[in-house]
């Protein structure tokens, strides 16, 4: 029997979303996005798990995206309910209250690269590699690329990215904002993890709500966006993870946040 392409590994407070088609270089298909969408439901409903994190299995690839072979076979209508299937998987990255972290660890192409960059952060070895090369097939980024891209990076460099197909090492990812952080590759799990256990240590309803807050200021005007974390900061003052904020701030020691 084979292993699942997507699997799901409990530790501590946090989790991870393994990408388990080594050599496809963790290549996605339809199979994938419907089991990485199933394990983020899943992770989101435990309250046990804090922070998720993404990666690839091997020490090869992040992933390097849809799978030509199943590309290829696509009519235009499938092209694009597979469009819309990894859409929905973006914005459920996007859109789940809690820290989701890609930890890249190799190639992040294609749709690969898109699934990084609908993650919170982005912390890279310094072997990886990113590209949108969906030009190169005669395609657009088709999973979002093109729309979140921009808003990272801006719309001169998503356009050079999205338009030349060209790849970018570790460095220039992160001179441009692509990723958070660049870490030597033999210590990339490890700085993953110490990254994970501080989002995960932290105020979930809190971290929630800025992670919300930070997405909608993208999407709506100054105005807009104040009343709403008006409406957030204020709420936030009748849970008990604010009252365990204040008393450990006043007797010196960490807090002790559950999410209540």
């Amino acid at each position: 029997m084979r292993e699942k392409p997507i699997l799901v590994k409990r530790e501590e407070n946090f989790a991870w979303i393994l990408l388990n088609r080594p050599d496809k270089l963790n290549a996605l298909d339809d199979e994938m996005l419907d089991l990485l969408e199933k394990a983020l439901d899943e992770l989101e409903s435990d309250d046990e798990v804090r922070c998720i994190l993404i990666r690839g299995v091997g020490d090869r690839a992040f992933s390097t995206g849809a799978d030509v072979s199943w590309l290829s076979e696509l009519t235009p209508d499938e092209a694009k309910k597979a469009s819309e299937k990894g859409h929905r998987v973006v914005k459920r990255i996007m859109e789940l209250p809690k820290p989701v972290i890609a930890v890249v660890n190799g190639y992040a192409l294609g749709g690969g690269c898109e699934i990084a960059l609908a993650c919170d952060f982005r912390i890279a070895s310094k072997r990886a590699r990113f590209s949108q090369p969906e030009v190169k097939l005669g395609l657009i980024p088709g999973w979002g690329g093109t729309q979140l891209l921009p808003r990272l990076v801006g719309p001169a460099k998503a356009r050079e990215m999205i338009m030349f197909g060209e790849m970018l090492d570790a460095e220039e990812a992160y001179r441009i904002g692509l990723v958070d952080r660049v870490v030597p590759h033999e210590s990339l799990d490890e700085e993953a993890v110490k990254a994970a256990r501080a989002l995960a240590s932290g105020p979930p309803i809190a971290l929630a709500a800025a992670k919300i807050l930070v997405s909608l200021s993208l999407q709506k005007t100054v105005e807009e966006g104040l009343r709403e974390e008006a409406a957030r900061f204020s709420s936030l003052f009748s849970t008990e993870d604010f009252r365990e904020g204040v008393s450990a701030f006043r007797e010196k020691r960490k807090p002790l946040f559950k999410g209540r």
